[in-house]
């Protein structure tokens, strides 16, 4: 079972970039050293608390620096950029990575950056420019030129100028072949992309924001789509995101993770209004009957988050794999570091690796991932 972090990067409003990139490199040299294995990087244009336009940029800053890490893109969205320039950037990072990575791809859900790119701001029409995007991508990293790509959203030709003396219209392959690890995610139970991502044999990255029930219900569809697909369902391309928080007992856990300074305070908090004034505040409800003021900050920390000693963790984590099915990748989220979040986070990021998976793993019958 493998072990990783999806860092949106969630930040509060007001530092410079450059400090946020800093406390983020610090994670990622943190993670490396104890073992982790993936890091997926978010891509926002228009966040200024998710600021990090370029996550391939930011990752390939970390490359000479870190020895274990996978990257993914967490993720790219497939609404607002071209396939091809997704295609060649991503076998540029492969190779520059030598295959430690991950293409992480989705629709995209940060209204700021859909109006920005002048992209419809309906999910289904984005969903289909998801699907069609990994086609040609996959398309681009199979092939050869001349080439002559038409959809019903993207469209793209090599052919008329073809120059093959001069090297001209050659498309660069990744080093992975046939292509890296393509992971799509999703935040909702009854999504219609979770059974596409099985039948196509793609990775699939279930939200943090979903329900125990939720996450059942992504398995029993990835499923039903690997099986029609002709693909294995054996969730090894399954990865949970969860929230976890690890102290030396269960009541000094709960402190931390409720205190007012706390970076999962901030991180609920933050979705927990974005969820709210963009009218979807159902996705964050454990039940539809459910009222909206019931629906609190803190209601949302005690349903999200499993927090406790590393004792209790384990059990927790045992009991959900049990339960929601058999996930290969638990990735964590990323909370801000500021005030006392940077000490408590390290000792929780240090006791996730080194307590409470090695438990998981023994009572799950998995193993760690090899190193690169």
């Amino acid at each position: 079972m493998r072990l990783g972090m999806f860092m949106m990067p969630l930040h509060p409003q007001g530092r410079p970039m450059h400090a946020y990139l800093a406390e983020d490199t610090e994670k990622a040299l943190l993670l490396d050293k104890l073992g982790y294995d993936e890091l997926f990087i978010g891509e926002h244009f228009s966040a200024a608390t998710e600021p990090y336009p370029s996550p391939l940029m930011f990752a390939a800053s970390l490359l000479d620096k870190t020895h274990r890490l996978t990257f993914g893109t967490g993720v790219v969205s497939a609404a607002i950029r071209h396939p091809a320039m997704i295609a060649a950037e991503a076998a540029q990072f492969d190779h520059m990575s030598k295959g430690r990575f991950i293409l992480g791809i989705g629709t995209g859900s940060t209204p700021t950056d859909i109006e920005l790119m002048d992209v419809s701001h309906d999910t289904g029409v984005r969903g289909k420019m998801l699907s069609e995007s990994i086609e040609m991508i996959q398309k681009i990293w199979t092939s050869e030129p001349p080439y002559e790509f038409a959809g019903t959203f993207f469209k793209t030709k090599i052919k008329d100028t073809l120059n093959r003396p001069l090297g001209f219209g050659w498309l660069p392959k990744p080093y992975q072949q046939p292509g890296p690890l393509i992971a799509v995610p999703s935040s909702s139970p009854d999504s219609r992309s979770v059974e596409f991502v099985g039948r196509k044999g793609l990775s699939l990255i279930s939200s943090m924001l979903l329900a125990d029930d939720g996450l059942a219900m992504h398995w029993a569809n990835y499923s039903k789509g690997a099986i029609a697909g002709g693909h294995a369902a054996d969730g090894e391309k399954w990865r949970v995101c969860r929230t976890v928080f690890v102290a030396g007992t269960d009541e000094e856990a709960r402190q931390r993770i409720y205190h007012p300074e706390s970076g999962y305070r901030h991180f609920f908090g933050h979705m927990h209004k974005v969820y709210t004034q963009l009218g979807r505040l159902g996705v964050l409800k454990d039940r539809p009957e459910q009222s909206d003021d019931e629906v609190t900050v803190d209601t949302f920390i005690d349903k999200r988050t499993i927090f406790g000693s590393p004792k209790t963790v384990a059990d927790k984590l045992i009991a959900l794999r049990k339960q929601v099915g058999p996930f290969s990748t638990l990735l964590l989220t990323a909370v801000d570091w500021a005030g006392p979040n940077a000490v408590w986070e390290r000792e929780s990021l240090s006791r996730i690796a080194q307590e409470v998976m090695p438990a998981v793993r023994q009572a799950t019958g998995t193993v760690a991932a090899a190193r690169n």
